[in-house]
This record gives C-alpha cells, sequence and structure tokens, in this order.
C-alpha cells in the first residue's frame, strides 16, 4: 500500500456523509477530480469527494508495492499540470517539489552510439551533429516553430470550449453564453492574427499530418525522428503514419516546469504528490474526501435532475450537483441509468474510441543500469539517467513495426519503451543504493490473439522480454531486478477505472478533441443529466496529469449552482 501520506486518508465519516444533503459530490479522485473539488470548495461549497480505491490520486498516485520502494504507477512525469493551478492552489506551499532532470532524453543504440539532449543549446548542437549536420542546423528551428504554436495552445487548454447552451434557455442566459462566445472567438481570432498567415497554415499541416511526414520533411537521421516521434504515441494505439498524429508533437514543447518549457520534471515522492498537494489545497478550503466509498449508480428525480449518488453499501448520498472524474463510458454506461440519455448521446458514448498498447512496468533494482554505449561503469547517477530514456528507439522504422505487431492483434516483438529512473533526484522513494525504474511500453493489445493477460506465464513472458531487450543496452539489468509490478490495459481498466485501459479517458485524435470531446454537443463540461458534470481527461482538453479539465468544470458547475441556489 502507498504510506506516503493519504493512503485510507478520510476526512468525513460515512455516517455524517449520508446525514447531509452536499452542494456537490466528486465522483473519483484523480488530479482533475481533486482539481475541481478544491475549486468548489473554494467557492463556498460544500464537497465531497467519493473515491472507490483505498488511496486518492487515480492514475497520479504514489504506491509502496514492493516494501521500500514507491511507485508512481501509472502516471510518471510533471510537465503538463496548468501553471494557474499550480499558481491559483499554491500547490508549492501545499508540499508540491519539482525535480528538473540534467538532461531531457537519451537513446542509446545497439551500435555503441547515443543521443542525449539537454538543456544547453550548444550541446545538442554537437550531439545531433554526431548524426546529422543537417538535422543539428535544423532541430533549432522546429523547436521555434512549435514554440510560436505555444501561445494558441495555451490559450485553448486553459479555455472552456465555447459549446451550444444546454439546460437554461432564460433570455438572460441566452444573451450571457453568447457574449462569452463572442469573446472567446475574438481572442481566439487574436492568436491567429499574432501567428500570421505562413505560421497558421504550418500550424494547420501539424495537425492534419501525420508524424512521420512532419519530421520526415524536418530531419534526415533516423534516431532524431525517432526521438521526437516518441511524443506522439504515448498512450495511443495510431501508428505515426496516421494523418492528425502529428498534433501530439507539440507534447514536446507545451509541457513546462517552472515556466521552462519541453522540461518533463520527476516528482519528489512519485506522482502521488501531485494528488496530496492538490488535494491539501482542496481539504484546506473545507472539501471532504472519503475512501473506500465507491459508487454504484447516480440518483436521478423524475424531472430529470442529479439528486446524488448510490455507493455500492447500499449508502444513499444527497447532492445539488454531481461531477464524474470516471471516463465517459463508465459515467454514462455504468452509472446513469440508460433511459435518461438521449440515444444519440449514448451511441456517441458507445462509439467512442477506447484502445490503448500501454503497459507499465514498475521496477525495484539493486543498482543504477549501465548503458555500454557510455563507457565505464559508474555507479553514481549521470545525465542519462535522469533523462526520459528511449528503449528500442532507434528509427521511427522500430516504431512503426511495434505498432504493427500490435495491430495484428500481437504484443510487439521489441516494443517501444520509455524508461525512466526517477530515484536517480528523488532519494525519498527507494532504499539507498537501489532504485526505481518505470517502463511505459507499447504496443499491447487489450485483448491478445495469441494469448491471455489473465495467464501468469503469458504476463511473465512480456516483462521478460521487455528486461531482455533493455538487456542489450545495459547489460546486467535483468540480473539486478527485486521485484516488479506490471499493469497491461485490462489491469488498468480493472485497478484504475480506465476504459480499455486508455490512460487519457478515450483517444486523442483529431476526432476526439475539443468540440468532439466526448461526443458532439456535449464539449462543456454539462452532461444530458441536469446537474451532472463531467470533470475528467474524457472532456475537453484531454489526457495528462493536466488539471485543465477539473478547473473548467468546476468554474461551470460554480456558476451554474450559484444562478440557481439562493445562499
Amino acid at each position: 500500500m502507498w504510506r506516503s501520506g493519504l493512503n485510507s486518508r478520510s476526512t468525513t465519516t460515512a455516517q455524517a456523509l449520508k446525514e447531509k444533503k452536499w452542494d456537490a459530490l466528486v465522483i473519483g479522485s484523480g488530479h482533475n477530480g481533486l482539481t475541481a473539488a478544491a475549486y468548489l470548495a473554494r467557492g463556498g461549497l460544500s464537497v465531497a469527494v467519493l473515491e472507490r480505491r483505498h488511496v486518492i490520486g487515480g492514475a497520479a498516485v504514489t504506491e509502496e508495492i514492493i516494501p521500500g520502494f514507491k511507485f508512481s504507477r501509472c502516471s510518471y512525469l510533471q510537465s503538463l499540470l496548468r501553471p494557474s493551478v499550480i499558481r491559483e492552489l499554491e500547490l508549492k506551499r501545499h508540499g508540491l517539489k519539482l525535480l528538473k532532470p540534467t538532461a531531457t532524453t537519451f537513446t542509446p543504440c545497439l551500435d555503441g552510439r547515443y543521443l542525449l539532449l539537454g538543456h544547453d543549446d550548444e550541446r545538442n548542437y554537437l550531439e545531433i551533429s554526431k548524426f546529422s549536420k543537417y538535422d543539428a542546423d535544423a532541430f533549432p528551428r522546429y523547436e521555434n516553430q512549435l514554440y510560436k504554436f505555444c501561445k494558441l495552445m495555451d490559450f485553448v487548454l486553459d479555455s472552456q470550449a465555447p459549446e451550444t447552451l444546454h439546460w437554461d434557455s432564460s433570455f438572460t442566459a441566452w444573451m450571457r453564453d453568447k457574449l462569452e462566445k463572442s469573446v472567446f472567438w475574438a481572442q481566439c481570432l487574436r492568436h491567429v492574427m499574432a501567428l500570421g498567415q505562413k505560421d497558421m497554415v504550418n500550424f494547420m499541416d501539424l495537425l492534419l499530418s501525420p508524424t512521420s511526414k512532419v519530421l520526415n520533411k524536418w530531419f534526415e537521421s533516423d534516431i532524431l525522428k525517432a526521438v521526437l516521434a516518441g511524443d506522439a504515441i504515448v498512450g495511443s494505439m495510431a501508428s505515426i503514419h496516421t494523418p492528425g498524429s502529428g498534433y501530439v508533437l507539440l507534447h514536446h514543447v507545451m509541457g513546462e516546469t517552472d515556466g521552462e518549457r519541453n522540461v518533463w520534471s520527476h516528482v519528489e515522492g512519485g506522482m502521488g504528490s501531485v494528488s496530496t498537494a492538490i488535494s491539501n489545497a482542496a481539504i484546506e478550503a473545507g472539501a471532504s474526501i472519503m475512501t473506500n466509498a465507491e459508487v454504484s449508480q447516480l440518483m436521478i428525480g423524475n424531472s430529470g435532475t442529479i439528486e446524488g449518488v448510490l455507493l455500492a453499501d447500499g449508502t444513499r448520498v444527497r447532492s445539488s450537483v454531481v461531477l464524474s472524474n470516471a471516463t465517459p463510458h463508465r459515467t454514462f454506461l455504468g452509472l446513469v441509468p440508460r433511459d435518461a440519455l438521449p440515444e444519440d448521446f449514448l451511441r456517441a458514448i458507445e462509439n467512442s474510441d477506447y484502445n490503448s498498447g500501454t503497459t507499465k512496468i514498475n521496477v525495484a533494482v539493486d543498482k543504477l543500469p549501465w548503458f555500454h554505449c557510455c563507457g565505464s561503469n559508474n555507479t553514481e547517477a549521470g545525465p542519462q539517467h535522469t533523462a526520459t530514456i528511449h528503449i528500442c528507439s532507434e528509427s521511427m522504422d522500430n516504431i512503426g513495426s511495434a505498432c504493427q505487431d500490435a495491430q495484428n492483434g500481437l504484443p510487439s516483438k521489441r516494443p517501444v519503451m520509455e524508461m525512466t529512473i526517477p530515484s536517480s533526484l528523488d532519494k525519498t522513494i527507494s532504499p539507498p543504493g537501489k532504485h526505481v525504474v518505470s517502463l511505459f511500453t507499447q504496443y499491447t493489445p487489450y485483448k491478445p490473439s495469441d494469448g491471455s493477460w489473465e495467464n501468469p506465464t503469458y504476463r511473465e513472458a512480456y516483462a521478460k522480454r521487455c528486461f531482455s531487450l533493455i538487456d542489450e543496452y545495459a547489460p546486467g539489468f535483468s540480473s539486478s531486478i527485486i521485484g516488479y509490478d506490471m499493469l497491461t490495459p485490462p489491469d488498468l481498466e480493472r485497478e484504475f477505472g480506465l476504459t480499455g485501459g486508455n490512460i487519457f479517458h478515450g483517444a486523442t485524435g483529431l476526432d476526439s478533441l475539443f468540440f468532439m470531446r466526448p461526443a458532439k454537443g456535449w464539449s462543456g463540461y454539462r452532461t444530458p443529466v441536469r446537474g451532472l458534470y463531467l470533470c475528467g481527461s474524457g472532456t475537453h482538453p484531454g489526457g495528462g496529469v493536466m488539471a485543465a479539465p477539473g478547473r473548467n468544470a468546476a468554474r461551470i458547475a460554480l456558476r451554474d449552482f450559484k444562478k440557481h441556489h439562493s445562499w
């Protein structure tokens, strides 16, 4: 279990939970649910968060599976958390401490070469020049072009989608809605005009093109293209040759640490510390958090308005509004009675893409991996150990082959792996001299055609395949393993409620973003059930430890509540 501070933490009793009518209930204590609770409580509402598991955090969680080793079991790096949330909720005061790596990416090659990129432009130039002088010259231009798009992307990420007005058809509400949409589109137009036509065309080209096409136009060396392509495949089953996959390349620069772009940080204490800091802000504002409180059904009145929730133990908890941090699929097909929803909406939810190719393996080791391409076997952590390490990612062909295996129904023969070693910077998560290694591996189908993830032998074979491949780059890795925790797509679904094992609460293709997330006509956090809101990654602006969906949904729900309730 997780022993870093919030396991089995409850700030209210079961008796108190059912004795009052709450202003708002939040289903799920993932980081978005906690964020929503914090903003609602700061707005003056009585709020209770109901968490099914024994520990808060959802997929942003730290758990001690192997004694002495604290794993960030799902999410593993922090960069996308919105600066507005960090600032407004004072998360650093509440304990959030980011650990900046000394290098950003490290890609070892089987031929003994490697590519190590970091924060120094001159060193990056020299590193890339080992493979291509042309690419070394092009790389700063590539990054600068992506940086140009950041102001527009920041605006979109922090904005609520200007969705069709639901629930309230009064003239005053209609006029307010028109004004807000006009303001949004005027600001959007200002950002577009600031880009200019040339850069806007480049932006559209990036959004609509396959990742492979974008990178082939910019670069010639296999290794640099593969490193950058890795940003576009995380958590996806889409090929790098799929039109529209180029959009995710923006993740290369969208994230930041303390105002510095393209810095993916470790978090002291693991990713659960992000959730801990947000929960501390929520509790300070007056929110209550209840673990081991599984919601089995939403209570909806005869008028079609939310009345509260029914827990798995039969407890009825009343509230004026409910915000669901569960996936749209789980919310509407598992918690809401089918007759409470329009058929066209149900069909849209039923046909949403939840495919996932992700298996996360958390490993406890008795020594740092030694990469033979780095020369002497130094037992101290080097820059490469603090970076995101790309294994089996020496070319886009490697990534394409791994993806093709999964599309044929098989786990990748040579999985693409992102390895991180948070204990290289964080001394609080492992015993002295020992380390925590995180492996984000792709691609693994939810239902492989040659076996089952429920079969222990089949599971072990995949894990050992990954470890053996790492041995090719870091000899002796397999023999250094003390133990490991493995989460396949069905495990992610069963344990963390991630439908299909999809870490983003649904695919992030262009047909599933902005106005289309989670369904056309319902991108504004409100749902067909009056008083029910979505606040998780299945809403705009999507997945990752971003907290924007939670913040945006809370602001909408708070406004609606104040409009319809007297204080």
